[in-house]
């Protein structure tokens, strides 16, 4: 990457992080591209260069929180998604500290961040990321698994909504707890014993 593609890519998280950090404080619908640049410390032309809507930047951070999550997974671990038909059935619990970790570990590390992206999660559009997670490689999985087809959809919202629930304690908690312990708990909840 050349100086001018850097600093094209450091106004452009300048600007991520400045929408996050407004939406903290009112709804997206409220924010406007001055308050934008000033959070940013940027000017409206700088705004203009890269995007013409707050919406195209709104997808933009979407895109940057995601991909800002997924580089606390290891190769090993994303290339899971890549060949699960393929996989050992062992390698495709996504219930245990080899995933949960990385998982655990990202939220803690960006709380305030991960606390607005859940108040806002229709906001960002997470509803249809997981529908891509849910196609792509949830029920893909749950296949593997033999589940009836008409089923997957409730045990995945099970899951989710289960971890989400103890996700948002901790976090109101001020992730006080360690990302193990945090790990242990989620185990003990979905598997219904204590985990080693």
């Amino acid at each position: 990457m050349n100086k001018s593609e850097s600093k094209y890519f450091n106004t452009a998280a300048k600007m991520d992080l400045a929408l996050i950090f407004l939406l903290k404080k009112k709804p997206f619908e409220y924010i406007t591209v001055s308050e934008i640049c000033k959070t940013a410390g940027v000017n409206r032309s700088t705004f203009y260069l890269h995007y013409e809507t707050i919406g195209d930047l709104l997808d933009e951070t979407t895109k940057y929180l995601l991909n800002d999550f997924l580089s606390y997974f290891g190769a090993d671990l994303k290339s899971v998604a890549f060949n699960l038909k393929d996989r050992e059935l062992s390698e495709l619990v996504f219930i245990c500290d080899k995933y949960l970790t990385p998982y655990l570990s990202y939220i803690k590390d960006h709380r305030e961040v991960f606390l607005t992206a859940l108040l806002h999660n229709k906001t960002f559009g997470f509803e249809a990321v997981y529908k891509r997670l849910f196609e792509s490689i949830f029920n893909p999985i749950l296949e593997r698994f033999d589940y009836p087809k008409d089923d997957r959809k409730y045990v995945m919202m099970y899951y989710l909504n289960g971890i989400t629930a103890i996700i948002n304690v901790w976090l109101k908690d001020g992730c006080s707890k360690s990302v193990k312990e945090i790990s242990k708990i989620i185990t003990i909840c979905i598997y219904g014993f204590k985990a080693e």
